[in-house]
């Protein structure tokens, strides 16, 4: 485990090489599980705030689940997460032929709205479990990232690396920095 600040960070972002390739997954991320993305209460009122520019990327079901029960929606464990379509596709879904991909980003991207995507997405597939003094910072192996993972290894592409820009986001370039001065350690193990 690795120690910055408020985090335990896994040592599986250092030791794990990733990068996905959207090509063969088709971006199942989005449309596999059994509980939407999980949502940060802040990224809540974001999603509010630009419905109305992202539904012009989402599929007509996603409009209707959304419509119908309201933007967000509750796990098991009553944390906020994003809707789903039926038990599976994530309501803000947009489709580029057979790849999932996420309205949110589609609109960022034509820079029609500013919030990129939420934080749980672009950090996947790192998972974060708050406690009460410090977050858990975790990688999540699941079978959809198999292409992900060959990918990572091909490119020599560690977890932590691939996930730079998500990594800043949610905790900073001078959480980032450490990280980085930590794994290096790994290397000389």
């Amino acid at each position: 485990m690795i120690l910055i600040e408020n985090t335990i960070v896994s040592d599986d972002l250092v030791k794990v090489h990733f990068c996905c390739d959207i090509t063969k997954c088709l971006g199942a991320c989005c449309i596999e599980g059994d509980a939407g993305a999980p949502l940060e209460e802040e990224e809540v009122g974001i999603i509010e705030d630009c419905y109305e520019i992202v539904k012009e990327y989402m599929t007509p079901e996603g409009i209707e689940i959304i419509e119908k029960n309201g933007i967000i929606d509750y796990d098991t464990t009553g944390s906020i997460v994003t809707p789903l379509i039926g038990d599976r596709d994530c309501a803000f879904i947009s489709f580029d032929g057979d790849i999932a991909k996420c309205a949110f980003e589609k609109a960022w991207l034509d820079k029609n709205i500013k919030f990129r995507k939420p934080i749980s997405c672009h950090l996947y597939p790192v998972r974060i479990t708050k406690h009460d003094t410090y977050d858990a910072v975790n990688y999540n192996k699941w079978y959809i990232c198999n292409p992900a993972i060959k990918n990572g290894q091909r490119l020599g592409l560690p977890l932590y690396k691939y996930l730079e820009e998500p990594l800043i986001r949610k905790y900073g370039r001078k959480w980032y920095k450490e990280l980085v001065n930590q794994a290096k350690t790994y290397d000389k193990k």
